[in-house]
Formats: structure tokens, sequence, C-alpha cells
């Protein structure tokens, strides 16, 4: 171990980034490893060269960190994996993903639950999770909420919403969650929620070496056949689309459950299936395939020709 150097690792300045790069950087600290923490700006505060666009970059949340990483400011960057694209920028490689937290979604709503009978307005700016709950209660409303959790959850104390739809992880890492929410067990939630994963620069073999000890492989098994279903079936484009993969020891057998809807929640695709453990290098593929051959790639097109408007 090269004893004199220290891995930077690169994380948006909200507080759950922060949560999720301290996590890190306290595993890296336990395995011997020296470890700086560098908050890096938002895309706002930097000025993009045309060139790195051109690398594939497409993830929002990720560009600016992707960005320091290929500039050399940061070593490693830690995302919730959720945000990040299918394809990552060309140098930049998964190194790990960390065991999964809570998968599911919840509703955090003001103590009343009767809204679930009558007419109601719920928020969430994920296209996922409002396209799952018009399909469940087509008589809501569903607004948009954006910002980091702390925000959203501000938001919906200020409102006259009924309830805000999260991930339950996200809340729990920086104990926000409240004592008046449910969970959303019927929702299938987006690919590799719950997971975080770290990234880093392809060539860097020190880094590589430090962080793939963080890695474990049943939740990077599982998030590789969610993610793989989405690449699938999106190629590059936002849908609401939800799957989730679970391995059973007892079978060793891995369950997988996708699902496609249209953006309304009127159309909804759905697909589960028990593989056994050898063949999981193919279950999102197969599953995704699956679904654009029984009506997927007409929905597919519609929601594409939807988002363009």
């Amino acid at each position: 171990m090269d004893s004199n150097k220290i891995i930077r690792i690169g994380t948006r300045d909200s507080e759950l980034a922060l949560w999720q790069a301290h996590t890190v950087q306290k595993k890296l600290n336990d395995l011997g490893y020296k470890t700086e923490i560098i908050a890096v700006k938002s895309q706002g505060d930097i000025i993009l060269d045309k060139p790195l666009y051109e690398l594939g970059i497409t993830g929002i949340f990720t560009k600016t960190l992707d960005i320091a990483m290929i500039n050399g400011q940061v070593d490693i960057a830690v995302h919730s994996m959720k945000d990040v694209p299918t394809a990552l920028p060309i140098g930049i490689v998964q190194a790990a993903v960390l065991a999964r937290a809570n998968t599911l979604d919840i509703l955090v709503h003001k103590g009343n639950l009767d809204f679930l009978k009558e007419n109601a307005t719920i928020a969430t700016g994920s296209l996922r999770r409002q396209a799952q709950w018009l399909n469940k209660y087509p008589n809501h409303t569903v607004v948009d909420l954006r910002g980091n959790v702390n925000t959203r959850m501000q938001k919906l104390n200020e409102s006259d919403w009924s309830g805000a739809v999260f991930a339950a992880a996200g809340l729990e890492r920086i104990n926000l969650k409240p004592t008046d929410f449910i969970n959303l067990d019927w929702m299938i939630p987006a690919p590799a929620q719950g997971a975080m994963v770290v990234v880093a620069m392809g060539n860097d073999e020190f880094t590589l070496d430090a962080v793939s000890q963080l890695n474990d492989i049943e939740t990077e098994i599982c998030t590789y056949i969610e993610r793989q279903f989405l690449k699938t079936l999106e190629g590059g484009c936002t849908a609401p689309i939800g799957a989730l993969a679970r391995y059973c020891e007892l079978e060793d057998s891995f369950t997988f459950k996708g699902s496609l809807l249209s953006i309304d929640g009127k159309q909804k695709l759905e697909i589960e299936k028990i593989v056994p453990v050898e063949e999981w290098k193919k279950v999102g593929f197969n599953c995704a395939n699956e679904i654009l051959e029984n009506g997927g790639a007409e929905l597919m097109k519609t929601i594409r020709e939807s988002l363009k408007k």
C-alpha cells in the first residue's frame, strides 16, 4: 500500500450525498487508507467544455463529479446508484456497489389516510412513481416535486398536498423518516434503489484495489440485473420503469420483478420471473425483451414522443 496516497472522495454538498461520502470514507479508513472529502460545486458553477458531453455523460446528478474525476480533482465519486446512467463516461468504471439498504418507496403523509379513498394531490418528481401511483389511484392528481430530500420534505410540510413519495433509504440514512408514512410495497422501485455505488477512473489501480474491498457481490448482481433491464428497455430515454431483483438463498435463485408504464399510469406492463443463479447475466435483458415484444416497444415510442413535447 502506498502509505502517502490520499484517496480524494468527490461528493455533492447535500446532506444525503455527504452522508454517503462519509460512509465510504469510514470504510476506507477502517481498511487503513487515507482519505479526504471534496464537496464539488454543482453544475451551474462550472463551465462545461463541449468535448466532455461527447464522452456520453448523461446523468444530471453525476455529471459534475464525472468531470471533476476526469480532470483529476477527485479520485472517486459516491452516488445513489439509481441516479447513475447505465452507460458510464469513457474512462470511468464502477469500482464497488455497497450492501443495499431498504429498497422500498414510502408515502409520507400528514397523519390522516382518508385521502386514499377520495380525491387527493400527491407529490413526486419521479415519472416512475407518478405512473405507478396513478395506475393504482386514477382519481388522484400528481404534482411535481424536486430538490434534495430535505428540500422536498420542507415543501411537503408547507403545502396542502396529502402526501409525497420518497425512497425509504434516503430518509433513513439521514434520520429524516417521519412517523407518518406508509410502505408502498406494491410499488416496484427504481432500478438499483437503496444501493450506493462508487465510481473511479479505470486506469487508477491503487484506488480500484482499495475500493473493490467495499463491494457487496449480492447487491452488485441484483443491481446489474435491474440496470440491464432498464438499459434494454429505454435506450437512453427516461421512462416510468421499475425493477427489483432479489437473491433467494434457499433455492439459490433470483426473483425479478419489472414494470413499464405509460406516463399517465393507464397502461402497465409487468413481468415476474424466478431464475436459477447461474442464469443471472441475461435476466434483465430477457425480461426487457419480453416486455418490448408484448406491447413495450409501442409504449416506449409513445413515451418518447410525449417527453419531446
